[in-house]
């Protein structure tokens, strides 16, 4: 007996060789619990037929994580997979993806070197901010609260994120996406435009985003508002019309009425001459690169032409034709 504690003292007055020894007892007796039968479980094709995505939560125990692929039969031993996971390393926190048939050595794998399962959050062009945040909470794969960010300061884009992501956190990256868009195409921008700073740029392009559903005419409509810009027309743009009367909700949800036309707000650009204060929406990078790079026109009016596009026009006259076509296409179309 005496013998046995002096070994007891010798270990523990040397707590690095007693940690060393320790480990490797428990790995022969991680070895004697898989044994030859349990590495025949380890490597089997696992018993689960369709693909399968696990989700570990922050901090969650290697235990919870084995009762959970236990319950969704995707184990054939939770004591083997067990065993032999504590030894592999620890798992990753994240959503994961596990293919069919995949063994508990391949499932082990990848919950500790695995890529992480990523969601794709589609925030389309010309969204307000508020809108924007609206959206974002609406997506279940995303977490947490955020505040309305500055209108105008969020890219939109399709961005790739794990589950649980904040989306505090996804707003910050949406503006520094926006705020190095900006920058590029400002510093690569065509000389002689009618725009003193970047913001101004931004402030157009909301304009551009919200006047056209439209790709390929952006550039046309970038190239009316710099020429009315130039010629120190007023933009007399629907749009700011309306933000001017509902801001950051976005839709008005009926026509506009001539009394709003007439009415001065500073977004209102029927009565203001130049941009407005802040932008009207979220642009997207080619409504940027439309603004900072227009197409040379001499267009300075348009008007829809009823297939969801406009027609542009030089002068006023060609321009008032254009108006009466288009509104006479409005009555037939109600009748």
């Amino acid at each position: 007996m005496s013998r046995v504690f002096k070994i007891l003292k010798f270990l523990l007055e040397r707590p690095v060789r007693f940690f060393v020894m320790a480990s490797v007892l428990l790995g022969l007796v991680g070895g004697l619990v898989l044994g030859a039968s349990g590495w025949a479980l380890l490597l089997a094709p696992g018993p689960h037929q369709n693909a399968r995505q696990i989700n570990i939560a922050p901090g969650q125990s290697l235990s919870s994580v084995t009762r959970d692929l236990a319950a969704s039969g995707s184990l054939h031993s939770a004591l083997v997979f067990s065993v032999y996971s504590r030894f592999a390393g620890p798992v990753q926190a994240g959503e994961f993806y596990l293919p069919p048939r995949a063994s508990m050595r391949d499932i082990s794998r990848i919950l500790r070197l695995g890529d992480v399962v990523m969601h794709a959050v589609t925030v389309p062009e010309g969204l307000t901010s508020q809108q924007v945040v609206e959206l974002l909470l609406g997506e279940p794969v995303l977490s947490g609260m955020a505040a309305i960010p500055a209108e105008g300061s969020l890219l939109p884009e399709t961005y790739y994120v794990p589950r649980g992501h904040a989306r505090a956190t996804l707003l910050t990256k949406m503006q520094a996406a926006q705020a190095q868009a900006l920058t590029q195409l400002w510093e690569n921008r065509q000389r002689g435009l009618p725009l003193k700073t970047p913001q101004e740029a931004l402030v157009l392009a909301s304009i551009v985003e919200k006047e056209t559903g439209q790709a390929g005419e952006r550039g046309q409509v970038a190239a009316v508002f710099i020429n009315r810009l130039r010629k120190r027309m007023r933009l007399q743009s629907d749009p700011t019309i309306i933000y001017g009367l509902v801001g950051g909700k976005g839709a008005l949800g009926r026509p506009i009425r001539l009394s709003e036309i007439n009415k001065p707000t500073p977004y209102n650009t029927y009565t203001i001459f130049g941009l407005p204060p802040t932008p009207i929406a979220n642009p997207g990078r080619a409504a940027l690169a439309a603004v900072l790079d227009p197409p040379s026109t001499s267009a300075l009016y348009f008007v829809a032409d009823g297939t969801g596009g406009h027609i542009f026009a030089d002068t006023l006259a060609e321009h008032n034709k254009n108006v009466r076509r288009w509104r006479k296409l409005q009555k037939q179309q109600r009748q």
